[in-house]
């Protein structure tokens, strides 16, 4: 199996290597080649940052209709995810258009960014396979993406959001599987078994 780690300079792709390597991955490629993402089995779409930096750099490497005509499984991890959605409020962007969802910025109410472990829940797709309702992830996010028919993991941070979403080969995860312990690596594992 080979997997592809998107590299356009948004994220810190380091810790996914880590966690690849923990999960004894033989194969996988950091590359912003688009035939190289093209051929993989697998693409992780890591992410951190501003959304209309990020989008603008995807555009640049001629990545952005690379990524949507993706028919293998991909999944969006933190800002990944995001991008995946129609228009984010940071930046006043539009996005990949993947899914039919805003990007909000948490209400002033709550502290931001969110920062740290939270759990969780409503957890609806194969890539949360043997784990429990109510786990703990580690996030770090200001923006947040609604509830929708495409949500299939919910956390509660001064509102219930979209903590996971699916649409057929596309999952986005908006916590950090990497960085999540045992589960999280559980988490990545599943998607790789996909």
């Amino acid at each position: 199996m080979e997997v592809a780690i998107v590299d356009y300079g948004a994220g810190n792709v380091q810790s996914v290597q880590f966690a690849l390597d923990r999960l004894g991955v033989q194969k996988y490629t950091l590359t912003q080649d688009p035939d190289q993402i093209r051929k993989a089995d697998k693409v992780i779409f890591p992410g951190q940052g501003a959304a209309a930096a990020a989008l603008e750099k995807l555009d640049q490497l001629e990545l952005t209709e690379v990524l949507k005509g993706l028919t293998q499984p991909i999944l969006g991890i933190c800002l990944g995810m995001q991008l995946f959605c129609s228009f984010s409020e940071e930046g006043n962007t539009p996005g990949l258009g993947v899914f039919p969802m805003k990007v909000q910025r948490f209400p002033q109410r709550v502290k931001q960014p969110q920062m740290g472990w939270n759990t969780i829940g409503k957890l609806d797709s194969p890539l949360f396979k043997d784990i429990p309702e109510n786990a703990y992830m580690y996030l770090v996010h200001s923006y947040y993406v609604a509830l929708a028919a495409e949500t299939v993991a919910t956390a509660t941070y001064g509102l219930e959001y979209s903590v996971a979403i699916q649409k057929d080969n596309f999952f986005g995860v908006q916590f950090h599987p990497e960085k999540s312990g045992p589960q999280g690596q559980q988490i990545l594992s599943n998607f790789l078994n996909l």
